[in-house]
């Protein structure tokens, strides 16, 4: 019975993988390319055989192709908005393979950038295309905003396995703060523009995550620059930003790859990428990513396990209507990140990672003390087109993101030191089981138009969004868990003052004397108690911009966002309620003075965030509740968009000033807590990004960022310091490919690139001082044979194997040395 099942199993797989090449020989197809009159390409422009439900749409290149088509006498119809329709009546027999090909007209452009090179192949890691930035299908050179895109092929080059390395190809974004699994805020933080900012978006709408984020489902990652609370709130970006993960689409024919990873530190890593067509018009598509990924930390102890799977579905229903679901469900198990924080309320021992002393090999940890951070993300988008000028869009978005597992830091403190530790520092470390939920729910409405009102054109989005979320935090307290010293001091006197250790047999070598197992741990926080939270918060927000072009040249956005926070704190209280109306403007305003090649812009952008109630404690003792209207960031930048070169160059370089005011921060004193209202930053930069095609194979992304930024008020411990949450101050990445395109080398290539950081004062305060981070250069290079159905890839990172950190107050090791090997079969 067994044998059987296993052969009924095969016989469908096979079925499965070989239905649609059987269908294609049976059926005739048809393929082409869409152009404007002008012999520029068109993409997302609609292809359909009249009559029936058969159809696609056009790529970024124009291109087209609609297979298994019953023989029959049929009529082509190609349209977009924004364009003259054009219809073709065609005679299919058994087996024929047509080629159609339209020019179309533009009445009033309305879509995405092209990117075509000279040779008519798409520039990989150039797709600037996207509706997410602005809600609008907008060219770049159109867009008053600065955007950087990081594509699935890049990503593919570099042969990345997580999300922290595909945001190294970003300009002005480093990291701050790996991802630490607890609830609520677990993963990473980067620094985007000198804010701390979270990866927490996914096709525009709410993703959040406790742990690390799988690249397996991006199709390209769009890091939006300067506050955007006009057209994403306050609840989810910062003032730097936010960072966009698109996923992939279904498509209608089948395909797919499979791919594997090895490398060093046990890196395993098995990813699958499978599209089918649902029905026989291909109507329906269904595609699936998935990964598999185990890896192990460079550190003496540490490890990664995640699996992530990501099934999609579209359903072209009409012309007018369509459905496009995507899910992602992700299991992380992994230990804590080491990170060391400083002491943050006396003057610092050590200032800089040779007085600290700290070996980087060790982790403070046990593959004992693991957390895992499940989650899911549900999105469901219905696409109606009531004309060629309106068009509805309706999502619906549903996200979990748990924690569960021991959580563990370890804090300098001066009470943990005798007067004899005199040298190097003394960490506590403290420890809690992580039991947390927290769901999220978004809803938008947003009408999409472009008319004409006179000469002039516009293209307008007016939309309607609500967002709900809540959290369920069953998690223990906090308990000690051992001290441990890194520094220079004998071993005699570490352990005689530190732990009271007299006799030298029983002397802890290691400098921890903390308990590491499991049961230790679990014995530790069965006494520690459990927390019983429960919070609740709703936003309900209207938003309408508009982009009006007085001339093809010239064109002024103007937008503005109202916001309606409600939240109920913690839900079995009353007295960190509190509802909160903010507005948020955006105007911009692009110039071409050579059209389609070169903008000039101007942007003031807006940002804001809801600050809850506190209670005051005042010097009499008694207490006062306090609460705050929301807090501003508006920005100022000017800069220039360069398309040269027939689609070979792409540059941008811009200058911004982004201002914060009426900032909330308490000042606390021996027996009072006073807040107060009127902290103030600056932060102010230079950008510049490139990606070009000079040649037919060799790709180049590279970017600079500078980054002044600045308290001017607030917070006596900070004012007149540079934030810490600002990362290094100067910032470079590149990475260039080539592969040969004929000869005895064809389908070989080479990558080379990497990442400098200036120095990163991860604590610059008035009483504590100062701790930098040094700056670092990593070099990365790759090497790889690519056939059309295969690749192979060996990547070697950071290649002089530097010691390099981040932190934000804290200290936290990053990878050495790492081989990795990669092979890719395509179908």
């Amino acid at each position: 019975m067994r044998l059987k099942n296993t052969i009924l199993l095969l016989t469908f797989c096979f079925a499965l993988f070989t239905g649609p090449a059987v269908w294609a020989q049976e059926r005739a197809s048809i393929k082409g390319q869409i152009s404007l009159t002008n012999n520029d390409a068109v993409d997302n422009v609609s292809v359909v055989l009249k009559g029936t439900k058969i159809g696609t749409t056009t790529d970024a290149n124009g291109f087209y192709e609609i297979k298994n088509i019953k023989p029959g006498n049929y009529v082509i119809r190609v349209s977009g908005i924004g364009y003259s329709s054009k219809e073709k009546s065609v005679s299919l027999n058994s087996g024929d393979a047509i080629i159609e090909d339209f020019k179309i007209n533009a009445n009033s452009e309305q879509l995405d950038e092209i990117v075509v090179n000279g040779n008519g192949k798409r520039n990989p890691l150039a797709r600037k295309e996207t509706q997410q930035v602005s809600r609008l299908p907008l060219k770049n050179l159109e867009n008053p905003q600065v955007y950087t895109t990081i594509t699935a092929e890049l990503l593919k080059e570099q042969v990345v396995t997580n999300i922290d390395d595909a945001l190294k190809n970003a300009p002005g974004l480093t990291p701050l703060w790996a991802s630490t699994g607890r609830g609520g805020d677990g993963a990473g933080y980067f620094s985007l523009r000198g804010f701390a900012v979270q990866p927490t978006m996914i096709n525009g709408l709410p993703g959040l995550s406790n742990g690390g984020l799988d690249p397996a489902n991006i199709d390209k990652i769009e890091v939006i620059k300067g506050p955007s609370g006009t057209l994403f709130g306050s609840s989810l970006i910062s003032y730097g930003g936010l960072i966009n993960l698109t996923t992939k689409k279904p498509y209608d024919h089948f395909g797919g790859e499979v791919s594997y990873t090895a490398g060093s530190n046990g890196l395993n890593r098995v990813t699958a990428d499978i599209n089918t067509p649902v029905d026989e018009e291909h109507r329906i598509n269904f595609r699936v990513n998935t990964a598999y990924h185990t890896e192990n930390s460079f550190q003496d102890a540490g490890f990664k396990k995640s699996f992530f799977f990501a099934p999609s579905l579209s359903y072209q229903v009409s012309d007018k209507l369509s459905f496009f679901i995507n899910t992602e469900f992700m299991n992380n198990k992994q230990t804590n990140p080491t990170m060391l924080f400083l002491d943050r309320g006396a003057p610092l021992r050590v200032h800089n990672i040779d007085e600290l002393g700290y070996d980087n090999k060790r982790s403070y940890t046990s593959n004992e003390l693991a957390i895992e951070t499940p989650s899911y993300n549900l999105q469901g988008q219905m696409m109606y087109k009531f004309n060629d000028q309106w068009t509805s869009q309706t999502v619906v978005s549903r996200g979990s993101s748990s924690s569960e597992g021991y959580y563990s830091y370890i804090y300098e403190g001066t009470q943990y030191a005798p007067a004899a530790i005199n040298q190097g520092i003394v960490l506590g470390r403290f420890m809690n089981y992580q039991n947390s939920t927290t769901l999220t729910t978004d809803i938008q409405q947003n009408f999409i138009g472009d008319f004409k009102i006179g000469n002039m054109r516009n293209r307008i989005v007016a939309g309607l969004d609500y967002f709900n979320r809540g959290v369920i935090d069953n998690s223990s307290n906090y308990v000690s868990n051992g001290n441990i010293y890194i520094g220079n001091l004998d071993l005699k006197t570490v352990n005689e003052n530190l732990y009271g250790i007299t006799d030298p047999a029983k002397y802890i070598t290691n400098g921890d004397n903390g308990n590491l197992t499991k049961a230790g741990t679990d014995a530790l926080i069965a006494s520690a108690g459990m927390s019983n939270n429960k919070t609740k918060q709703e936003v309900y927000s209207a938003y309408v911009s508009d982009v009006f072009n007085f001339t093809p040249a010239l064109s002024a956005m103007a937008s503005l966002r109202v916001d309606r926070f409600i939240t109920a704190g913690n839900v079995t209280t009353k007295s960190d309620d509190f509802n909160q109306t903010a507005f948020s403007p955006k105007f911009g305003l692009v110039y071409q003075p050579i059209l389609d090649k070169v903008s000039i812009f101007a942007n003031y952008m807006d940002g804001f965030a809801n600050s809850a109630p506190v209670t005051e404690i005042l010097a009499d003792g008694s207490t006062r509740p306090r609460t705050f209207k929301p807090e501003h960031a508006n920005q100022f930048e000017v800069g220039t968009k360069l398309n040269l070169f027939k689609d070979k160059l792409y540059a941008t370089f811009s200058y911004y000033d982004i201002q914060v005011k009426d900032q909330v921060y308490i000042v606390y004193g021996a027996t009072t807590q006073i807040a107060h209202q009127d902290g103030a930053q600056r932060n102010k930069g230079f950008e510049a990004e490139f990606v070009a095609n000079p040649i037919n194979g060799l790709n180049i992304v590279a970017g600079y960022s500078y980054v002044d930024a600045i308290l001017n008020a607030g917070d006596p411990s900070f004012v007149g310091h540079r934030p810490e949450s600002s990362g290094p101050r100067n910032l470079a990445n590149l990475w260039a490919s080539y592969k040969f395109q004929e000869g005895d080398l064809q389908g070989f290539g080479l990558g080379f690139g990497g990442n400098y950081a200036d120095k990163n004062l991860i604590m610059n305060r008035n009483v504590v001082g100062q701790f930098a981070l040094p700056s670092y250069t990593v070099l990365n290079s790759s090497i790889f044979y690519g056939t059309e159905k295969y690749t192979l890839t060996l990547k070697l990172d950071n290649i002089a194997n530097v010691d390099t950190y981040d932190g934000w107050s804290t200290i936290h090791p990053r990878n050495m040395r790492t081989v990795a090997a990669n092979f890719s079969y395509r179908f």
